[in-house]
């Protein structure tokens, strides 16, 4: 398999502080940065999820974040009895 490089520019101590991090785990930056290219081809997305939380907005007047919810909204619903779709399996517990 043919490699390639790759440039990154990024503050120093944000650089620091995850290579302290990854070699914690075992893990060097290089191969850090190639575990997140995997799982985002992977995952065909990034492997995570990027957002602002609500305790993070500072003041009523900023702007309000988009609800993902009404994305799923009559394409799914619970069933009367939560436990219901496990009565299938009963037999496997």
């Amino acid at each position: 398999m043919a490699t390639a490089n790759i440039n990154v520019r990024t503050n120093a101590e944000l650089k620091a502080q995850a290579q302290q991090i990854f070699e914690s785990i075992g893990l060097d930056l290089s191969t850090a940065v190639n575990l997140f290219l995997k799982q985002t081809v992977r995952a065909n997305n990034l492997p995570f999820v990027v957002g602002v939380s609500y305790s993070q907005i500072a003041e009523p007047s900023a702007p309000k974040r988009v609800s993902r919810r009404g994305v799923w909204k009559g394409k799914y619903s619970l069933p009367e009895n939560f436990d219901a779709p496990l009565d299938d399996f009963k037999e496997y517990m």
